[in-house]
């Protein structure tokens, strides 16, 4: 087997480990197959990849896509950053529970974060690099944000006085969330 699931988490998420060929020249490892992905349970078709830098500090999200909802598969290749998924459906046992996962260029895990779900991330080194494969086409009009310290989620975050965009900073809680007709997309996603 080419990737090791090395844990789930909330109903559905789960924290991938590549196998990594290491020698004197570096390393090589495959990111991303199919095949492979499917012997995990992942069935989802990956159709974009996206890919941002972010200084110390920096805390992105708690974003999340309903129409069409969307999955995404999150890792860092450059530096290292604490990634959080967020159980945001309505009908799950783990809704408004949340995990965290240290991902870095270093360990190269991944974290599989399936529509339903919020993700963020928090930069801990100086800079990093988050790479992401996305189940559906970014949406503007079919994605929301719940705010990063939301009182009813409890995020223990590193950083008190995070570097946010207004986007960020300004977003709606989990609650608000919740009793919008939108929410809906996510009462029967698994």
């Amino acid at each position: 087997m080419v990737f090791e699931i090395e844990k789930e988490i909330l109903n559905g998420g789960k924290i991938i480990v590549p196998n990594i060929f290491e020698d004197e020249r570096g390393f090589f490892m495959e990111a991303y197959r199919e095949d492979q992905f499917k012997k995990m349970g992942i069935e989802e078709r990956f159709v974009q990849d996206n890919h941002s830098g972010s200084i110390k500090g920096v805390i992105r999200g708690l974003h999340f896509q309903y129409e069409p909802a969307l999955g995404k598969l999150i890792r860092v290749t450059s530096g290292e950053a604490s990634l959080v998924a967020v159980d945001i459906r309505k009908d799950s046992p783990t809704l408004g529970k949340w995990h965290r996962e240290i991902l870095s260029d270093e360990n190269k895990k991944q974290i599989w974060v399936p529509a339903g779900f919020a993700a963020g991330f928090e930069v801990l080194s100086d800079y990093a690099e988050v790479q992401y494969k996305y189940t559906a086409i970014y949406n503007p009009k079919g994605e929301s944000v719940i705010i990063w310290n939301d009182p009813s989620i409890n995020i223990e975050w590193f950083t008190k006085n995070p570097i946010l965009s207004n986007r960020d900073k300004y977003a709606q809680t989990l609650s608000e969330w919740l009793k919008k007709e939108e929410s809906n997309y996510f009462r029967f996603l698994k």
